[in-house]
């Protein structure tokens, strides 16, 4: 195997894992609420809003899985 290819190799599985970790990162992300009374869109974006305001941007990462902590905590699973 030339370096061509095994670098060619290299990039595609990267790039088959990247996509494969952004889309469980997304799936992972409350969107129903226990309450059926708060289970709408409008109530969802006010909360999703504010677990943002509280939990603002980090370069590491962490704010989202903060974010999903704080919408557990509001019913959102």
């Amino acid at each position: 195997m030339t370096l061509t290819k095994l670098g060619w190799y290299l990039t595609k599985v990267t790039t088959t894992l990247l996509v494969g970790f952004i889309l469980m990162g997304c799936s992972l992300y409350p969107d129903v609420n226990t309450d059926p009374t708060k289970n709408n869109k409008a109530t969802f974006q006010r909360d999703a809003l504010d677990c943002a305001q509280s939990y603002p941007e980090s370069g590491s990462g962490t704010h989202v899985k903060q974010r999903i902590a704080c919408m557990n905590l509001k019913g959102w699973h």
